[in-house]
């Protein structure tokens, strides 16, 4: 896959920008604060939608605007689509596909990007949240239908949820709320799909993650991935929770159910829905240490590299797309030399790649094939190297 051409309409600090783009490496050149991270936000935002920097879509309109237009045209092979999406501050989103009204979780379909940004260290040193997002981000791509499975899980949650705050407050206890047992069906059935897909795609991201860091950091330290489930009581947030026995017993929505049980006095005092994938945790471990807390610099560094590049590798095989793009945002300049020279040797035969850099000396000659100046908001030039 390709992007061909990128045009914004009140995103971040463009009021209007237009940029053409070109198979092999490109790279956005400009000082810090003048827009390139904005640009592969608004490309990423089509694959996955959601940023790598904010949890909301508001502060990607630009300010005193109402919405903001983010078009690009791709090509598959001989095949061209124009994808549109509007952002907007208040009510639901707007997409099109080459000019036909679609919802914005068809999307994912025609878009397929992998970005590594320095906000990836958050990924394996943040909390739960952050591996939470990496995986279903990549599992939309996957399998643009999760983007449904994973936005109707989330409503339905939030319902539970309010719903026991509200017998919280009523001080209702023990089995005296009869419609949460509605919740809880629908919480299983959609919160069971979600846990086994991310768990086929810690299985499938093992070999690949694992010939990534070797590649990147130049030593096999033998990496590994592995959820705690909040249904087999592994739950990374809740101190209170205790490893159970179900793990190896029943289907994993029988699990589901029995730990919804388990827990339900401790969540109608709580007022919280304490089990689901939206209390579990992707753990990863170098040397049989988990990463966070024992990993060093450079090991978490190459962990969140190869997390992405197994990615990319992931939907390489899988898509008829082609190669997903692969977005640099100013890595090079939080990489040693040797680092940044085998980066550079591991995504160079990718059909398109984008890099963001501060300083054009950052970037390894292999990856300075076109170079793209971006200054206050405006597309300065750009040159074929």
């Amino acid at each position: 896959m390709i992007v061909e051409q990128l045009s914004l309409i009140d995103f971040r600090n463009y009021a209007v920008a237009d940029v053409t783009l070109g198979p092999g490496a490109n790279v956005f050149v400009g000082r810090n604060g003048q827009g390139k991270t904005n640009l592969v936000e608004a490309i990423a935002y089509l694959a996955t939608l959601g940023s790598h920097r904010v949890s909301s879509d508001a502060p990607m309109v630009r300010d005193g605007a109402e919405s903001a237009i983010v078009r690009a045209r791709l090509t598959h092979g001989e095949r061209r689509v124009l994808l549109e999406l509007q952002l907007n501050r208040q009510g639901a989103n707007k997409a099109r596909i080459n000019g036909a009204a679609v919802k914005t979780a068809e999307l994912p379909r025609y878009a397929q990007v992998i970005l590594f940004a320095p906000e990836d260290l958050q990924i394996v040193r943040g909390d739960p949240s952050s591996r939470r997002r990496f995986a279903d981000q990549l599992l939309i791509q996957r399998t643009p239908r999760m983007a449904g499975v994973l936005s109707d899980y989330d409503r339905v949650l939030k319902q539970r949820t309010a719903l026991l705050k509200s017998a919280r407050a009523r001080g209702i206890k023990g089995g005296g709320l009869s419609t949460l047992d509605v919740w809880d069906d629908k919480l299983v059935t959609l919160g069971t799909e979600v846990i086994e897909a991310r768990l086929a795609l810690a299985r499938d991201l093992t070999a690949p993650v694992a010939a990534a860091y070797t590649a990147i950091a130049g030593a096999d330290h033998d990496p590994r991935l592995d959820w705690a489930l909040s249904v087999r009581g592994g739950d990374p947030e809740d101190d209170e929770s205790v490893e159970n026995d179900s793990g190896s017993a029943g289907s994993l929505s029988d699990q589901f159910r029995a730990a919804l049980a388990a827990r339900r006095p401790a969540e109608l005092e709580r007022g919280l829905t304490l089990v689901g994938p939206h209390r579990d945790d992707l753990v990863l471990r170098v040397r049989g240490l988990p990463v966070k807390g024992y990993a060093s610099h450079g090991e978490s560094w190459s962990v969140a590299l190869s997390l992405r590049l197994a990615s990319a590798e992931l939907l390489r095989a899988e898509s008829s797309l082609g190669d997903p793009v692969l977005i640099l945002d100013d890595v090079f300049a939080e990489l040693d030399v040797g680092r940044r020279s085998r980066l550079a040797d591991l995504v160079s035969g990718y059909e398109q790649v984008i890099v963001t850099s501060a300083v054009e000396e950052d970037v390894p000659d292999a990856l300075r094939a076109r170079m793209v100046r971006v200054d206050a908001g405006r597309i300065v030039e750009g040159t074929d190297g």
